[in-house]
């Protein structure tokens, strides 16, 4: 593309207008209804659209920001230095066309000025006067032309391990609220479309304890808390939903079924198990897929309760061709029901950095099955983050709640914000934090968030590592 073409398409000389209010989304949509739609006269000419114009760089280069009167530099094609941008010394590479997105991904020197529909998760985008083009993109100050409407923007916040028992539910803060250890990152939770976490409590103590000092249960009001927290949907699929027994697992299953979250990977039988749950955002429909490769809590029987299993390495293996297949069909018929499919697997070895084989070889069977994204837990540390024809497999955030403190890494971990643009996805980023004494999560910053990050690239593929 020429100079002159580019900048034919730049609509920079004024900020765009404010962002088009979107309906507020509905807490628990089953349905999709259709309305009578009244005809319309043809339009005498085609709508005019436009996306952003955006500025995408190496996932190493970090969250990088922009003033309007650089990016217009940048676009304009005139010689600028990372350390303009408080990224370093050397001087920009500056790249232009769709193409140039792959260039970016692999070299770090490259910076790519693309139409946002160009942009994939494997890069990071530069925001421009404290705006973010993928997540704003109407009030971002760079535009160009767009063949069609700007899709639907959907934030996906995903967390780790989420233990309300034990030590954390005889906390003092918990005995007076048993979600305690969820509000200092409420705002946060409750700020995304769709929050997603794997509860690894029953609701129910109705039952002698399964393993021991280790076996967990929380209050049943935890379900408001984590409610009010923002939390959509939760994975059971996990080796404690079934810590005291049948009863209490039946409990459990009709505790969420009155309440106001849906769960998924757990059921009466096995069908229901391994059905997977569907909601609704934005106009924008999301399917989930759970299991556990563990153990300990019972697999779902064709008429028995228990979660749907994937026996596998380390715990359960070897791999199950028949298990993997129904994880495999429970995604794909999900095809022409959602725009999107996320698949929570239960899996790998405790306090490790590393994915067993057996992660990475089921994590490329769910993407090539269609999942879009597929985020693990369990391994108490977090994990990397691996690359199979252009999808991501995420295998382990690390704890959100719980009571660990045998080594710094079970009290760390990273919230998954994935951003999605109607059914395609634009960007994930990786927010780390770290568990209090009070067994709560904060945000944290500096080098103790950079040891966080580092062990996730250490474990990850490339463009992540």
């Amino acid at each position: 593309m020429t100079l002159g073409v580019l900048a034919g398409l730049l609509l920079a000389a004024c900020t765009s207008a404010p962002e088009e209010p979107q309906p507020a989304a509905e807490p628990r949509p089953t349905t999709t209804s259709v309305k009578q739609r009244t005809p319309t006269p043809p339009a005498t000419t085609a709508p005019r659209h436009t996306q952003p114009l955006v500025i995408a760089v190496h996932r190493t280069r970090g969250d990088l920001d922009a003033s309007l009167a650089l990016a217009r530099r940048v676009v304009r094609g005139d010689q600028v230095t990372w350390s303009s941008l408080g990224a370093g010394p050397g001087s920009i590479d500056v790249r232009r066309g769709s193409a140039t997105v792959a260039a970016a991904t692999r070299d770090a020197d490259v910076m790519a000025v693309v139409p946002a529909s160009a942009v994939t998760p494997l890069v990071r985008v530069v925001s421009v006067d404290g705006v973010d083009p993928l997540r704003r993109p109407r009030r971002y100050p760079l535009q160009t032309r767009a063949s069609e409407p700007l899709p639907r923007v959907v934030e996906v916040t995903v967390v780790g391990d989420i233990m309300l028992g034990r030590r954390v539910a005889s906390a003092p803060t918990s005995r007076q609220d048993p979600a305690a250890p969820l509000r200092p990152l409420q705002g946060r939770l409750a700020g995304a479309d769709l929050t997603v976490g794997n509860l690894e409590s029953t609701l129910s103590m109705a039952g002698a304890p399964r393993q021991g000092d280790d076996s967990f249960a929380a209050d049943p009001a935890v379900l408001t808390g984590l409610h009010d927290a923002g939390f959509d949907v939760v994975s059971l699929a996990n080796n404690h939903t079934g810590d005291f027994g049948e009863v209490a697992f039946r409990r459990t299953l009709q505790r969420f079924a009155a309440g106001p979250i849906e769960q998924v990977g757990a059921g009466l039988d096995r069908a229901s198990a391994w059905r997977p749950t569907v909601v609704e955002r934005r106009g924008v429909r999301f399917g989930f897929v759970a299991f556990n490769a563990i153990g300990e809590t019972p697999a779902a029987q064709p008429r028995q309760p228990g979660v749907a299993q994937v026996r596998m390495q380390p715990r359960t293996g070897p791999l199950s061709a028949a298990d993997l297949g129904r994880a495999e069909r429970a995604i794909r018929g999900l095809e022409a029901r959602v725009d999107v499919v996320i698949v929570i697997p239960h899996w790998g070895d405790q306090y490790t950095n590393v994915p067993v084989p057996g992660q990475r070889r089921v994590g490329r069977a769910l993407l090539d099955a269609g999942a879009d994204l597929v985020v693990g837990g369990h391994p108490h540390w977090v994990q990397g983050v691996q690359v199979h024809r252009g999808g991501l497999v995420v295998h382990s955030l690390g704890n959100f709640v719980f009571d660990m403190d045998s080594s710094t890494q079970t009290q760390e971990g990273v919230m998954l914000d994935a951003v999605f643009w109607g059914r395609e996805l634009r960007a994930v980023d990786f927010v780390p934090y770290v568990i209090g004494p009070d067994f709560a999560p904060r945000l944290t910053d500096g080098e103790r968030a950079v040891s966080i990050l580092d062990q996730v690239a250490v474990a990850s593929d490339a463009p992540f590592d």
